[in-house]
Order: structure tokens, then sequence, then C-alpha cells
């Protein structure tokens, strides 16, 4: 055996057992207990405590804002419920005013118009300073929430020790493509797997931006950590939720992970797309990566199992398939042994999965293994070795959806808007013309960083 292949097959199989051990844990510790409640001290329907709602929007199609809006609106939820949608500079406001002018007359709407692109962490900031519930829960715009995920979310938190929780995610665009389709299995993978492994010790590692919620004492503790992130000496403007998840266990607070909580999310339906998102999310990765690791000595040793298999196992396979394409340029032969391991624990894998979700669907998530050794680890090698870049890669790139035209958003400071409050001031979502309910309620420059 030439030196690439031997790299090659101990390579795949140190990969291999470190999957089997990480992967037969997490599944152990990802089912359901039997007869566990809820804490004695789970708020009561006479008190229910108040929700603020916080929808960032950037350049969103209209009618997938006004299906988030309107999942939201219809939540059963019996407690007081104020929604604060921010526009972060949208170039099509004037497609997204009249969607804001469909509840002008909901008075649990407040809409908060900033005077230039700023990012999602501050778009969020503006809101949670301007807001007053107990709870804050953080939805992205092109997300839909099933009926009851408020009153899910918030019957978890009734237990104080718990600083954060996330809902259950599925692509709302899944029979879209096979991408798309892909994509919807990976998420139920991540949130049934491998969150709810995590959350069986209390330690969920990102509770994922589409469908978070957050106890505000909380996060006034650590709201200034999160806005002022630094990496290398340059503010960090992307990876906003798993860094706060991250503070959170920081400050010894849980983070939970609630399945019944179900939200939709759109996602890339196509390669190119896809892959600018996971190289977001690996640099995110890697970067907070270095920050839980102070966590791991007061946690459970499985998360230290999940920490070390996630960052030394894409290592491992990484390092086998560079042997191996080396052992097939260099000797024209296969690495079939590389080759064979890897195609049966991703038999494995997906039997289990559609076992699990009792779905046959899970088997042809086989074809997630093909994308991952072609694209996505070369991905993660290129995240790794520019930690220091913050370049979103898509931010300011317009939609492609034939709903809306681009304006030039030109308001001198940012505005908030609630129905049921009146206050002549002209603002250029209204393409110059006085805003009519939802109304111009305050306006001021607090809203806004440089």
């Amino acid at each position: 055996m030439n030196i690439p292949a031997a790299i090659s097959t101990t390579s795949v199989l140190l990969y291999a057992l470190l999957s089997t051990i990480y992967k037969s844990a997490q599944v152990l510790h990802s089912l359901p207990t039997r007869g566990a409640c809820l804490p004695t001290n789970v708020v009561g329907p006479d008190r229910l405590p108040d929700v603020d709602v916080i929808v960032p929007c950037f350049n969103e199609d209209p009618v997938t804002l006004r299906d988030c809006l309107t999942s939201i609106a219809k939540q059963e939820y019996a407690g007081v419920l104020n929604i604060y949608v921010v526009d972060d500079g949208s170039s099509n406001r004037d497609a997204l005013a009249m969607v804001y002018r469909d509840y002008e007359d909901d008075a649990r709407f407040n809409f908060i118009l900033l005077p230039r692109n700023v990012g999602k962490r501050k778009a969020q900031i503006a809101a949670i300073r301007s807001s007053y519930g107990e709870f804050i829960l953080n939805v992205d715009s092109d997300t839909t929430l099933a009926q009851d995920v408020v009153k899910h979310l918030v019957r978890k938190m009734g237990d104080p020790s718990i600083g954060a929780a996330m809902g259950q995610l599925t692509a709302s665009n899944r029979k879209q493509s096979w991408l798309t389709r892909l994509i919807d299995m990976e998420y139920w993978l991540a949130c049934n797997e491998e969150r709810a492994a995590q959350g069986r010790f209390g330690a969920v590692m990102c509770c994922c931006g589409p469908c978070a919620i957050y106890r505000r004492s909380a996060l006034h503790l650590l709201l200034d950590k999160y806005e002022t992130q630094f990496f290398r000496g340059k503010q960090s403007d992307f990876g906003e939720d798993r860094h706060l998840t991250i503070l959170m266990l920081t400050a010894g607070y849980r983070t939970e992970y609630v399945a019944s909580a179900i939200a939709a999310t759109v996602v890339p339906d196509k390669l190119l797309p896809y892959l600018r998102q996971q190289l977001r999310w690996a640099r995110s990765t890697y970067r907070d990566t270095l920050l839980a690791l102070r966590l791991l000595p007061r946690l459970n040793g499985f998360l230290t199992l999940d920490t070390l298999a996630q960052n030394v196992g894409s290592l491992l396979l990484a390092v086998s398939v560079l042997g191996g394409v080396i052992q097939l340029v260099t000797t024209a032969t296969v690495p079939w042994q590389a080759c064979l391991t890897i195609a049966s624990m991703t038999l494995v894998r997906s039997s289990v999965a559609a076992i699990r979700a009792r779905q046959l669907r899970f088997l042809g998530f086989s074809a997630h293994t093909l994308i991952n050794l072609i694209f996505l680890l070369p991905v993660k090698a290129y995240a790794l070795c520019t930690l220091g870049n913050s370049d979103w890669l898509s931010r300011g790139q317009p939609i492609n959806s034939p709903h809306w035209k681009p304006v030039d958003p030109s308001p001198e400071a940012p505005a908030t808007y609630a129905a049921g409050e009146t206050h002549s001031t002209s603002h250029s979502d209204t393409a110059g013309k006085k805003c009519q309910p939802p109304t111009c309620m305050t306006s001021g420059n607090e809203f806004y960083t440089e």
C-alpha cells in the first residue's frame, strides 16, 4: 500500500470510528423520554408573560413577508403579543410598505424603518431596545410559524434557568427542487438529532435565527457583548444566532430545543446560494467553537464529544478524500476501502433516519454525501482559511422576485410605526406621501448605529 492509500484508509477508518461513537450517542440522547414533566414554576394561563416578536427584514419578497407576518398575527397565544418589523434599509421599501399597511388596524404591529442597511444584528437590537416584553422571539422574514409556536416556546421558558430556546425548522419550499428536498431532510436531522441531543443537557449550541426565543432579563445582560463582537480586531456582523447562544451558555443559562414549535423557512433552491450560505455558517461555527471550548469542562461529556466529532470528523474525512484523490492521480488505482467505508456509513445513516422519521424519503439523503464530499468539504476548508472575512457574499444582492421593484430609501433617520398613533411625517417608504396608519410614532437616530 502506497503512502496516499495508507493516509486515505487510516483517516477514513478513524473517521468511521469517531462518527459511529458520536452518532450512536446522539441518537440515544435525542430519543424522547417518557414521563418527562414540565417544571413546577411554569407560568399559569392567568399570568401569561408578554412576548415581543422581532422580524428583521432586508429586501424581502413582499409575498414572503406577508406570509410571515400573517402566521405571527394568527398565533394562538392568550398573552400580550407585540410584533416589531425592522426594515433594514430595504431597496424595495415602496413594495414592502404595501405589506405594512395590511396591518395598520392591528395595534400589535410596529414598524421600524432604518435609513440604510446595517445588518441583521443591529436591526434586531433596534427592536430589542424599543420593546418591553418578558420574552423576545426572533423570526426571520422568510419564515412562517405554526399557530401554536409562541405557546409552546413560552411554556418551555417557564423554567427561569432557561435563557433561550429554538423551535423545529422545516423547508417551506421543500418541493421546489432536489436541493430543497435534501436541505429539508438536513434540517430534520439537525433539529431532531443534533439539537435534541444537545437539549437533553440544556446546551443547544446554536438556537437558529428563523425561530428562537430569548429571556429579556438574560438578553439585556449580554446585549453589549452581542452588539460588539470582534474577531481578529474586526467587528463581526454575521453568525448572530450562534454567537448569542454561546453567550447565553457562558452566562450560565440553559438553551433548549422545542420539537413541537414548528417553523417553516425558505431555503436555497440552487447550489451556488446554498454554498454561499454554508460558507457563512462555517465561518461562524469555527469562530464560536473557539469561544465554546471554554464551556466544555462544565458541560456534559457528550457536548465535548459533539464538538470533537463535528470538527475533527470533518478534518479526518477531508484528509481521507485528499489522500484518495492523490492515490487515484498518482497510481491510477481507486481507493476502494475509503469508498466502501463511506458508502456503508451513508447507507446506515440514511436508513436510521428513515426509520426515526418514519419516512422512506430519507433514504434519498444518501445523495447529500456526494454534495458534502465534492462541495462542502472544500467550502469548510476555505472558511477555515478566511475566518477574518466578514463578507456575507449575498447581502445587498436583489432578490429574484417579480413582486417588487427597487427604490432608493432616503430618510434621514429611522422611524417606528405603530397602529393607532398619529403624527404627520413624510417617509420614502410611501413614495413621498404623508404616512397613513400605521403612522409615525417616533423618529430619531436612536435606532441607527453607524
